[in-house]
């Protein structure tokens, strides 16, 4: 999990992730140089599982994910937003997946998009999306990866780290993965994504020459990385 900010709807998503988890597991916590009460709320959750790591300065959500990723001991990685809520199957779900299947390296799910006071608002984040697609073609004109409806499997997370520069790690995590095997796409709707002013995404920030820039810079950089698994 990477943290920025986010206090008002921390508590919330912890509480909804911690219930599921087992007592061997553990939340990997990156806070980004917040300058708000964040950790403060994390820490008087009191749960020992919570392990965080403090940036003495902003570095962004994709190096502080990358971080989060590199300090994670598990066999299986979730990707967790700070403002969403995880519904109660999900974790079940995924690992169940990864217990059945072991030729699959990475799972996602739908998710419903939910507001400020948890109320479902649209009930397919990738309907609006034209629908799940593992073709990379597809994912570099119209991302359909929400790194937060991702897990993987750790023995594959050297594939795409380091993340390259000017890319969102989620799109970048799901086109890498869909170089070795396609992902396993649980076709559910497992977490509420929340949408409202306080998101930190860079898309709110980008202005359309940006947008032609980042998808260039992931179309070189996946034809680089096919030609290294070529070799």
């Amino acid at each position: 999990m990477a943290t920025y900010n986010g206090s008002l709807y921390i508590k919330r998503q912890l509480e909804s992730m911690l219930c599921q988890l087992e007592p061997v597991d553990e939340v990997i916590l990156v806070d980004d140089h917040s300058s708000d009460a964040t950790l403060d709320v994390v820490e008087n959750i009191g749960d020992e599982r919570i392990k965080i790591y403090r940036n003495d300065c902003n570095r962004g959500i994709v190096r502080t994910f990358e971080q989060a990723i590199q300090q994670a001991s598990g066999s299986v990685i979730f990707l967790s937003d700070q403002d969403d809520i995880w519904y109660p199957e999900k974790v079940k779900r995924f690992l169940d997946v990864f217990d059945e299947r072991p030729d699959v390296t990475l799972v996602l799910s739908d998710a419903e998009i939910i507001n400020d006071a948890d109320e479902v608002v649209a009930e397919s984040f990738l309907k609006s999306r034209g629908g799940f697609s593992p073709s990379i073609w597809h994912n570099i004109t119209k991302n359909k990866y929400l790194g937060c409806s991702m897990a993987f499997r750790q023995s594959v997370a050297h594939r795409f780290l380091p993340f390259p520069k000017n890319i969102m790690h989620d799109v970048w995590i799901g086109c890498v993965n869909s170089i070795y095997e396609p992902p396993y796409f649980l076709d559910m709707a497992l977490m509420g994504y929340r949408r409202h002013q306080h998101n930190v995404t860079p898309e709110k920030r980008r202005g359309f020459a940006q947008i032609l820039a980042s998808r260039w810079h992931l179309a070189k950089n996946l034809c680089l990385r096919f030609l290294v698994k070529s070799e």
